[in-house]
């Protein structure tokens, strides 16, 4: 089900600290049964930590029959990094790999290819150009759309903002990991259709099992395939 967009008639106010708009959004994706992507999930830690970066952990499935199934995986996520990389046309689809912004990828523990995506991401016009702003609090809020030229889609994803996991079999048998802004499932709410708009958002919207907080992504898309992210907000504990 979706919700049609109300055109504002006022900016909203913020309920808290007005929030700078991002420079960059990072999506991770990792898996339990990766070897090498206990450094990359140790990354996004450090990532989630900064204010100016929207870091997302959406954990594969893929790598499910190596010998330890994934405690948060989903395939949803796993769909969405195939998709990813059909829209690039590279087909590039790794563990751990990071995609910036919608746009570019990067191995998702070297710190230089990723600085390197951010600043390649960043140089693309319609990137993050939408302002997005979310106020409210204890479960209902309210998100505000910037104008601008640009069309695409809003998603609510709620996260878990922490989650660790002690691994018993597969590659990482006997590791301990903590996993940043886990995704638990993401929602399309409503069309974007450039111009300035305010959303109410519910708590059946912006909450899953585990969560306790969220994102908000304005993104394009193509022939069901996601692009370029135009605006971003979040709202953590």
């Amino acid at each position: 089900m979706r919700w049609k967009l109300v055109a504002a008639v006022a900016l909203l106010v913020m309920s808290g600290p007005a929030m700078a708009q991002p420079r960059a959004v990072i999506e991770l994706f990792t898996s339990q049964g990766c070897s090498s992507c206990p450094p990359a999930d140790k990354m996004m830690g450090e990532f989630a930590r900064d204010p100016n970066v929207i870091a997302l952990s959406l954990p594969v499935d893929y790598w499910d029959y190596v010998g330890w199934k994934d405690t948060l995986a989903d395939n949803t996520f796993s769909k969405r990094q195939r998709a990813y990389s059909e829209a690039r046309g590279d087909r590039a689809v790794y563990t751990p790999q990071i995609v910036v912004d919608g746009i570019q990828h990067a191995v998702g523990s070297n710190g230089e290819e990723i600085r390197r995506a951010i600043e390649a991401a960043g140089s693309h016009p319609n990137v993050l150009s939408v302002p997005v702003a979310i106020s409210g609090k204890d479960g209902n809020y309210s998100v505000s759309l910037g104008k601008s030229g640009y069309r695409g889609e809003v998603l609510v994803v709620p996260i878990e903002s922490s989650a660790e996991v002690k691994i018993e079999r597969g590659e990482n048998t006997g590791k301990t990991v903590t996993y940043t802004n886990v995704v638990r499932c993401i929602r399309k709410i409503a069309e974007y259709d450039g111009a300035a708009a305010t959303l109410a958002l519910t708590p059946e919207m912006t909450s899953a099992a585990g969560s306790d907080g969220f994102a908000v992504l304005v993104q394009t898309s193509a022939s069901g395939k996601p692009g370029a992210i135009l605006g971003a907000a979040m709202v953590k504990p």
